[in-house]
């Protein structure tokens, strides 16, 4: 589980493919700090950690989580949005993250507004999956890439969220142009709120 409060973006220095797998090599200042098995979360995706050398590490990433996420899209020298997995006793700043991205969305739009960037990310709705939670609503919570944000201007397949400098800055956000990728993760209270009542209706 995590929180959505980025740790740091990190580059990637190596990408191997493997049948259907992708082994992703990062360079990061807490390589160091990581064991073999550990769960990361990479731009929002949960994977684990199956090698370590100095400061770099690799984790693998299959078939299914490239084709749900942006992973399968990255080349080497992009930076990826780091968090390890949260601590019991730590505070919970951003939202419960479960690091299972539900699907991708596309900028279509950034504007400056008086010094932070408001960024509008429009996705495919399937109505069926919205009814159980699939969606975002005006102030909750959402993930986009990894980063716990709070949604403005909800639209029923667009919302768009507001970065300040610091978060521009210290994620990846700053790589993110009209037209880039990212991956989505909608609130799982909301998830669990739509699935219940779906039984109360029945």
């Amino acid at each position: 589980m995590f929180s959505g409060i980025v740790e740091e973006a990190a580059p990637i220095v190596a990408l191997k493919r493997d049948n259907g797998n992708l082994h992703l090599t990062l360079k990061s200042s807490f390589a160091h700090e990581l064991k073999i098995d550990q769960s990361v979360a990479h731009n929002g995706v949960c994977l684990t950690v199956v090698n370590i050398e100095g400061d770099h590490y690799t984790v693998t990433a299959i078939q299914e989580t490239l084709e749900r996420s942006n992973l399968g899209t990255l080349s080497v020298g992009d930076k990826v949005n780091l968090e390890r997995s949260m601590l019991m006793n730590g505070r919970l700043d951003g939202h419960i993250v479960q690091g299972h991205v539900d699907q991708t969305a596309r900028c279509t739009k950034i504007d400056l507004v008086d010094g932070s960037r408001y960024y509008t990310f429009t996705y495919d709705l399937n109505p069926e999956m919205a009814t159980k939670g699939y969606m975002t609503v005006e102030k909750g919570s959402v993930t986009v890439n990894g980063v716990s944000l709070t949604v403005c201007n909800s639209q029923d397949n667009s919302f768009q969220v507001a970065i300040i400098p610091y978060t521009y800055e210290h994620t990846n956000f700053h790589q993110i142009k009209e037209g880039s990728i990212v991956n989505l993760e909608f609130d799982i209270i909301g998830k669990y709120i739509s699935r219940i009542m779906h039984f109360e209706k029945d």
